[in-house]
């Protein structure tokens, strides 16, 4: 495959330029390997002499819900312990007689469960942790299930619980096991981070209790009031972790040949799901901006600035990891560069 990363290079360089993010790292390859890869700009603006690096660990934020989230509901399953389309309530005691009882998890993965939108867990649950599950489970719903697509955190918290629930384990220890070991992902994993690792972390946005930017602790509130883990946000990686996942979403396997979630699953969640409802969602995957359904490239975001995407039919993944939230909140700065950096990482000429 011929890559222009002379003009990836440039644009990224002018992200860096233009403090759209103090640096960035990225790659672009298929199921054999990667074709290019590079970083640019620094680790932290403060310290010009220390450049941003391939092994650079990232709160990777809303990859999260992919990375742990996506892929274990996938092992679930596949293995023939989680029926997609059961009402929750017919399986899951914790959500027995209250309005989730109704909802599916494919409701959840296609944001169609009518969950609650933003609003603070602290300021509605306390910081109690068992408080919190209690009532984001025994909530109202915003809206009937299936009457429209409306992305919310809160179906990425209940799938969470839902892991935690069936697996009988915390969801970084199912994560673990079960996708982040057997792909040899050995520097992905939830936070807090130990002292030796947070030191290479990209630090995130400005915390005002303590005058300094987050650094190794989720930037995420939802995440960091619940220590660190939840199906929302707080996993931590690194490009090369990254890369392996998306490989292996490309391998041509069978899921008895997988360790964990297999080729039926990838499959599955990389189509339309949301019928004639907009926007148009797959199983917590969604289609590229700007992209039709002939080029098949699906995209997850990250709202740390990461970002990774996959075009089965292409036989193509590309990953862009950046710190964008250590100067701002505002999505749009984001928005072009990322659109720009698919349309070379997909369509290169």
């Amino acid at each position: 495959m011929r890559l222009n990363t002379d003009r990836i290079e440039k644009l990224l360089q002018d992200g860096v330029r233009d403090t759209v993010y103090p640096g960035a790292v990225w790659a672009v390859g298929d199921a054999d390997g990667t074709y290019a890869s590079g970083a640019v700009g620094l680790l932290d603006p403060t310290r010009p002499d220390e450049p941003m690096r391939p092994d650079t660990v990232f709160d990777v934020a809303s990859l999260t819900k992919i990375l742990a989230v996506w892929s274990s509901i996938g092992t679930l399953v596949e293995d023939g312990k989680l029926p997609l389309d059961a009402p929750l309530g017919s399986f899951w005691r914790e959500v027995e007689g209250y309005p989730l009882a109704d909802v599916t998890a494919h409701h959840l993965l296609t944001h169609t469960a009518g969950v609650p939108l933003r609003a603070s867990l602290k300021a509605l649950y306390g910081t109690d942790s068992q408080d919190i599950r209690d009532g984001v489970l025994h909530e109202a719903l915003h809206r009937p299930p299936g009457e429209a697509v409306e992305y919310t955190d809160r179906a990425a918290l209940i799938l969470g619980y839902l892991v935690e629930h069936l697996f009988d384990q915390p969801l970084d220890k199912v994560a673990a096991s079960r996708v982040w070991e057997p792909l040899g992902m050995t520097e992905t994993r939830f936070g807090p981070l130990p002292p030796r690792v947070k030191a290479r972390c990209a630090p995130t946005e400005l915390d005002e209790v303590t005058g300094e930017h987050l650094k190794g602790i989720p930037h995420d509130f939802s995440a960091r009031l619940l220590g660190g883990v939840c199906g929302i946000a707080g996993a931590f990686s690194v490009l090369d972790d990254v890369v392996r996942f998306l490989r292996y979403l490309l391998a041509p396997a069978t899921a008895a040949e997988k360790p964990g979630f297999g080729t039926g699953w990838v499959e599955e969640s990389l189509q339309i799901h949301t019928g004639g409802l907009a926007p148009p969602r797959g199983l917590f995957w969604h289609p590229a901006p700007g992209c039709s359904p002939m080029d098949d490239v699906w995209v997850h975001y990250g709202f740390t600035g990461t970002g990774m995407w996959v075009s089965p039919k292409q036989s193509r993944w590309a990953v862009l990891l950046a710190n964008k939230l250590y100067y701002t909140r505002e999505r749009e700065p984001l928005t072009a560069l990322r659109n720009s950096y698919r349309t070379l990482a997909f369509l290169p000429g």
